[in-house]
């Protein structure tokens, strides 16, 4: 192992320490290849696609979650007032907005896809950038809640590893780590890069590159 390898062993271990959380775990959603938990994670994305900080995003996911809106058909079915008051209960901003595209959301997987992104997926052959383009189909979800997707997704989708977005890619030069895909999965030993880059959102967003660098 050259001297940089090992630095970089060293940074890569002190990134996931601190920030190695997915944000579906931190939304609760036992993330399977099963529609429930597949649906949960699309909604999780549509909710950080919209502009609010991460940990408002995941709290709203929870609080869906939590008020059994766990299904298209139960997000469907609970109407806007009830998904207004799942966000209103998480302290979610724009409710009523969110609320109508939520319930677009669960429409459009119902009549398009059954109810499972299973489909989805097999209608793109698992080809990342293909499920990336579709995602966005999606009402509020835009190419950034796609990259929220497709980089938590490929924990139970291998067909899309590695995936790493261009904000995992950025955050991973910062602090001196390989900026492709291939190369961060080489480095971490597997090609599921759903925790690594997690990580690595995470690191950009406290904005502690530096420290993790030096520590």
């Amino acid at each position: 192992m050259t001297q940089r390898e090992g630095a970089r062993g060293d940074v890569l271990r002190a990134l996931l320490a601190r920030h190695g959380q997915t944000y579906a775990d931190e939304a609760g959603i036992a993330l399977r290849d099963t529609p429930a938990p597949l649906l949960q994670l699309l909604v999780l994305a549509s909710l950080l696609s919209s502009g609010v900080s991460a940990e408002l995003g995941v709290r709203a996911a929870r609080g869906l979650r939590e008020a059994g809106l766990t299904t298209a058909e139960h997000l469907r079915d609970a109407g806007d007032d009830g998904r207004w008051q799942a966000l209103s209960d998480a302290r979610y901003l724009r409710k009523r907005q969110t609320a109508r595209q939520l319930g677009q959301l669960a429409e459009l997987v119902l009549h398009e896809h059954g109810g499972d992104l299973r489909h989805l997926r097999d209608d793109a052959d698992g080809d990342a950038s293909r499920v990336h383009e579709a995602v966005q189909q999606f009402s509020g979800i835009g190419p950034v809640g796609a990259d929220v997707f497709c980089r938590e997704v490929q924990a139970v989708w291998p067909a899309l590893r590695p995936f790493a977005d261009d904000r995992v890619t950025a955050s991973a030069r910062a602090l001196g780590l390989p900026t492709t895909a291939a190369g961060l999965s080489e480095l971490a030993g597997t090609d599921d890069l759903s925790v690594l880059g997690a990580a690595l959102v995470r690191c950009s967003i406290a904005d502690d590159a530096d420290e993790l660098r030096s520590a």
